[in-house]
């Protein structure tokens, strides 16, 4: 795909001057940003809380946007109905196998249905006590949660490697957009957890961080700490760039809100308030910059990247830097409303049109998102690629939920807390809460214990937990080390929610994976 700016290349064709490359061609990171756009009209100032476009009158056209991936939409939606189908086959089976308790041969039976109908067996312990005592479905329950999860992550350590090419095609637009590496902090929601492969359209490997906070309020000083070690090891192996390179460390905070109803539907962590979720995540991109800078002077400089996604229709908002780095809540590209225009329109008139609207809010000349100036060139491509993957997104929306999810609230299946398991990036099906002990992400599981005392608890079901955690297999006595520091996790989980652990309203399973690629998760007994 040319994600360049076609039409400044034109138009510099036309005035036959030739330019030098922007991005990755600068030296010690100083990228010169775009003064040459003709003038245009003022746009009428549009208030942060404009609602997406209606995705219903977006969606009212056959065949498709011209811009979506047709092929990666089907694929996507395979997978998505694939993996969700397995979670929802649980109830109905163990309802199936509740009503067996009291058979003869109660066990073997209930495992024969388990294993043609879930693809896996049940703890015989549970099943072999169920005559003296009442089946403990809540166990149960937790159980299948648990060995889905892992054979959803299995399948898809099995498959990962034939996504190689898109990852390097990926890495190598990052680079050409001026970026060693982007770093992204999303909310913890569970309707943010398709972010990557599904709203953003990368793939996985090629943004080797992505940790979950509510409300997308990450760490500042662990997030300084990890760009210490990205530039570290770009200073001792040159990879993917070299020192000299003038490339950038690039950081997303992606908060998100609800069209739908946005009173009700938004960020639990900031009481569905979008402002509120935007303004801090801004805050902490800014807190973010200004500590490296603060801190390692000249030619430390990253940049900062503020999105926001309408999780009823997976659209974004784009807040559009200025050129010195600066954002504000009030300027920003909708792609939801591009799809809407575009619409109907040929490819390259449909690219230059998302060109046209970029210009637009960054040449606005009043209002309260005034900026001063445009961004480099490298990070104006980049916001470019992210609004035309974006269409993709939509239109896979549109094609298979009329335009707008079903479950515009919460609808997850279990809470995953420690480090992320990046293969699960399917909308809805997990909480996440990234964390190293549970003192240090108080608010983190408090969030997601609430969201899933509405799901589960007041229906009878646990809360599962997992807790997981990378060892590393080259370092000695890695996986012992946090082996117990998941017992530990664990331990304070109970305690902190022991009225529900004490009543099996809550269960927690320890989960461990090994860093090397393509490695196995492995689930632990207690």
């Amino acid at each position: 795909m040319n994600t360049r700016n076609r039409h400044a290349l034109m138009r510099n064709a036309a005035n036959k001057a030739r330019k030098a490359p922007f991005g990755l061609g600068s030296r010690a990171g100083s990228m010169p940003v775009r003064t040459e756009y003709p003038p245009v009209q003022p746009p009428v100032d549009v208030p942060a809380t404009a609602a997406a476009a209606e995705p219903n009158m977006a969606c009212a056209t056959r065949g498709g946007h011209v811009l979506t991936d047709q092929p990666a939409n089907a694929a996507l939606y395979e997978h998505e109905m694939s993996v969700k189908g397995h979670f929802a086959d649980i109830v109905p089976v163990l309802k199936q196998i509740s009503a067996l308790q009291h058979e003869g041969d109660f066990a073997e039976r209930a495992q024969r249905i388990a294993l043609e109908k879930l693809g896996y067996t049940l703890p015989a312990k549970l099943l072999d006590d169920a005559w003296v005592q009442a089946l403990d479905m809540r166990a149960l329950y937790a159980e299948c949660v648990f060995k889905t999860f892992k054979r959803t992550v299995d399948a898809f350590c099995e498959t990962h490697d034939r996504r190689q090419e898109a990852v390097d095609r990926a890495l190598t637009m990052f680079l050409d957009c001026g970026y060693h590496e982007v770093d992204i902090s999303p909310c913890a929601d569970g309707r943010l957890k398709g972010l990557v492969q599904y709203i953003l359209r990368l793939p996985l490997d090629s943004v080797r961080s992505r940790k979950a906070h509510a409300g997308a309020m990450f760490d500042v000083e662990a997030n300084v700490r990890h760009w210490m070690r990205t530039e570290l090891s770009r200073y001792r192996e040159h990879k993917p760039s070299s020192p000299d390179a003038g490339t950038r460390y690039l950081k997303l905070a992606v908060y998100h809100f609800s069209s739908s109803d946005p009173g009700h539907e938004g960020c639990a962590a900031h009481g569905s308030d979008e402002r509120a979720a935007a303004q801090a995540a801004l805050d902490r991109l800014i807190a973010f910059r200004q500590a490296i800078e603060n801190s390692f002077c000249c030619g430390a400089s990253v940049d900062t990247l503020l999105i926001g996604v309408d999780t009823d229709t997976d659209s974004i908002k784009v807040h559009v830097p200025d050129s010195k780095g600066e954002m504000s809540l009030y300027r920003f590209v909708e792609s939801a409303k591009l799809f809407q225009e575009t619409l109907g329109m040929s490819e390259n008139a449909a690219r230059l049109r998302i060109h046209d609207s970029l210009r637009e809010v960054i040449e606005a000349s009043f209002g309260w998102g005034v900026g001063e100036g445009a961004p480099h060139d490298g990070l104006y491509r980049l916001i470019v690629n992210l609004l035309l993957n974006n269409i993709s997104q939509i239109d896979y929306v549109c094609q298979n939920f009329g335009g707008r999810y079903p479950d515009i609230g919460h609808n997850e299946r279990v809470v995953c807390v420690g480090e992320g398991f990046e293969e699960i990036q399917i909308r809805n099906l997990a909480y996440f809460a990234h964390m190293y002990t549970v003192e240090e992400a108080t608010a983190d599981i408090d969030v997601g214990v609430k969201i899933f005392k509405k799901l589960n608890v007041k229906h009878g079901l646990p809360i599962p937990i997992i807790v997981h955690y990378l060892y590393n297999s080259k370092v000695p006595g890695s996986r012992e080390r946090i082996i117990e520091q998941c017992q530990r996790v664990r331990r304070a989980i109970e305690e902190r929610f022991n009225e529900l652990a004490d009543k099996g309203l809550l269960v927690c399973k320890i989960a461990i994976k090994d860093r090397e690629p393509n490695s196995y998760i492995e689930m632990l007994e207690a």
